[in-house]
């Protein structure tokens, strides 16, 4: 058996294909942002209307939970595994959220934060039976994403419950200094990955995906920095339901399901290798974001939903071949 050690290697001896290059651009990183700025351009223009705070707020309103999931996936992907949970935990704390909260602020703050707690608890589960048990991610978070599911139904077994409109209020409502709060929110997002980026657990992530063997051989605490990570996704999860029940003040036991492939599709959509040890998690959130002005795009150029699906998969197969191409261009030029 593998013994733990806590010493974290050097980013030096993170392979150089792990982490992106100072000083050089690369397109093919940047395509997703190409991408979404194509898609603003073009709902903008289709509906100049659009081009408000006002607007802006409740899109990422109602695209909050998707980034939420997005860049809990992201985390677990980066390590070269995936959460299928992440539907099954969103469900559970919707399910809690929706009969559990009363209209008083410490019933608000209590329930919020058990439900916090319930996602690290899930997330520290799947991360002791990826790590001790040594199954596969896939397997392991199938299993346990159908026990968070089950949970969610004995909770509550039909749509419904009601979250109070005041939580609502203090959450979603009323701009901070001018900025819309779903605004502050995707920025904090943003700065949790930064700061994650930079620390010793987030480098470990990165070589844990390029490379678990090297990572441990190097020192590295493998065990710990994948249960961290899957615990950060657990809770990343939770949040994305409890921000879903307070935007519709109501819950449902099925409603992290969509969340799984949409989730795994913002991350293909940005860029992150679904191998692992390249990407990241603001490319996820733009994947997303994407994903969300497809749906817009197609409504204002008066095509059916019905071809929603079809336009997205269309977009991940490009995705696909992008970062294909992105990688193989990137090996001829190390190969030189």
């Amino acid at each position: 058996m593998m013994s733990q050690s806590e010493i974290v290697p050097s980013k030096a001896e993170v392979s150089q294909t792990d982490l992106p290059k100072r000083g050089r651009i690369d397109l093919f990183s940047l395509a997703p942002y190409i991408l979404l700025v194509v898609l603003v351009l073009a709902v903008v223009l289709l509906n100049p209307q659009l081009l408000s705070l006002q607007v802006l707020e409740t899109k990422l309103n109602n695209g909050m939970p998707l980034l939420f999931a997005a860049v809990a996936q992201t985390l677990v992907i980066l390590t070269g595994g995936i959460d299928l949970s992440i539907g099954g935990i969103l469900s559970l704390s919707t399910a809690i959220a929706s009969t559990q909260i009363n209209d008083n602020a410490g019933s608000m703050l209590l329930w919020s934060v058990l439900i916090l707690l319930v996602g690290i608890g899930a997330g520290a589960i799947n991360g002791l039976i990826v790590t001790y048990m040594r199954v596969t991610p896939f397997i392991a978070t199938l299993a346990t994403w159908s026990v968070w599911s089950g949970v969610a139904l004995f909770v509550l077994p039909k749509e419904g419950g009601a979250i109070p409109r005041a939580m609502k209020a203090i959450v979603q409502k009323g701009p901070i200094l001018g900025i819309p709060k779903s605004v502050i929110i995707l920025l904090l997002l943003i700065v949790f990955w930064l700061i994650l980026r930079r620390t010793r657990l987030g480098t470990l992530i990165y070589s844990i995906g390029s490379s678990r063997l090297n990572t441990f051989l190097s020192g590295g605490a493998v065990r710990r920095t994948l249960i961290l990570t899957y615990i950060m996704s657990g809770a990343l999860a939770a949040l994305a339901g409890l921000y879903r029940t307070i935007q519709y003040t109501t819950g449902s036991p099925t409603a992290g399901e969509p969340f799984i492939l949409t989730s795994a599709a913002a991350v293909i959509l940005g860029g992150t290798s679904m191998s692992g040890g390249r990407g990241g998690a603001i490319q996820s959130l733009a994947g997303a974001l994407i994903l969300l002005l497809i749906n817009d795009l197609i409504y204002f150029m008066g095509i059916s939903t019905f071809y929603t699906p079809m336009v997205q998969g269309v977009m991940l197969i490009l995705a696909v071949a992008i970062q294909s191409l992105g990688n193989y261009l990137r090996k001829q030029r190390v190969g030189r």
